[in-house]
């Protein structure tokens, strides 16, 4: 299965990788459409398509959840600079160690996306930070801080292919930049371009709010076709890696 999704990402985001290094002395637009061919790799499809079904679905319900969808990227700027920071300080032996650790955090997405499913579906109330979708009563999502760590661990979902792309081919050109250490925030955007660009589209076709228009039905069926899709992408995310 694995196998598979490797070969779908490879073949649509084959065409972003070369034009990538076609912009390898630009390094800031380099970095950025490197992102983007980190938003289609294996280990972040499931992540994205969940990410982009989340706050996707909340901006046709309620409004656009800008400020939730930039808590989410600013979780993803967070966590490759925190990366590209580790790497920029005590160099490139520690990419030897943080392997250990990422097939680990990686296996943990499917789980997060499962409760998240659930949630969306109405079988389980969540409380505190982790309640990423509570509303209040302007229907604003109330919760950036669960959003930010949303971002923040789906960034660090990382296979092979994202290891490559960020360690081998985005590394070397942040360690030699005089401005190099930009280079990995560039980079979180990119990943996160999927997201932007959906919620954009949203808000430009005048769709934020559509469904609340058409009466809290409706809200309620997109919600729970949502809630399944998410619960879904999170089984078969499961599976995947756990079978590894």
């Amino acid at each position: 299965m694995y196998s598979l999704m490797s070969q779908f990402s490879s073949f649509i985001s084959k065409p972003f990788f070369e034009m990538a290094h076609s912009l390898e002395s630009w390094p800031i637009l380099f970095a950025f459409i490197l992102g983007l061919v980190g938003a289609l790799a294996p280990c972040q499809l499931t992540g994205n398509i969940s990410a982009v079904t989340l706050y996707g679905n909340s901006s046709i319900q309620k409004k656009i959840s800008w400020r939730d969808v930039f808590s989410f990227t600013l979780g993803k700027v967070a966590a490759f600079s925190l990366l590209g920071g580790l790497v920029w300080f005590l160099g490139k032996g520690i990419e030897q160690n943080l392997i250990f650790y990422f097939p680990w955090i990686r296996k943990l997405i499917g789980p997060l996306l499962i409760i998240v499913g659930i949630y969306l579906l109405g079988f389980i109330e969540l409380t505190g930070t982790i309640n990423l979708f509570k509303r209040s009563k302007e229907n604003e999502l109330g919760n950036p801080l669960g959003s930010f760590m949303l971002g923040f661990s789906f960034s660090l979902a990382f296979c092979p292919t994202m290891f490559i792309l960020f360690f081998v081919t985005l590394m070397p050109l942040v360690l030699s930049s005089s401005y190099g250490v930009i280079l990995p925030s560039i980079f979180a955007v990119g990943t996160a371009l999927p997201l932007l660009f959906v919620i954009f589209l949203i808000w430009y076709l005048g769709g934020s709010g559509a469904l609340m228009k058409k009466g809290r039905r409706f809200g309620t069926i997109i919600q729970r076709v949502a809630g399944t899709a998410i619960l879904l992408l999170g089984i078969f995310d499961t599976i995947t890696y756990w079978s590894l």
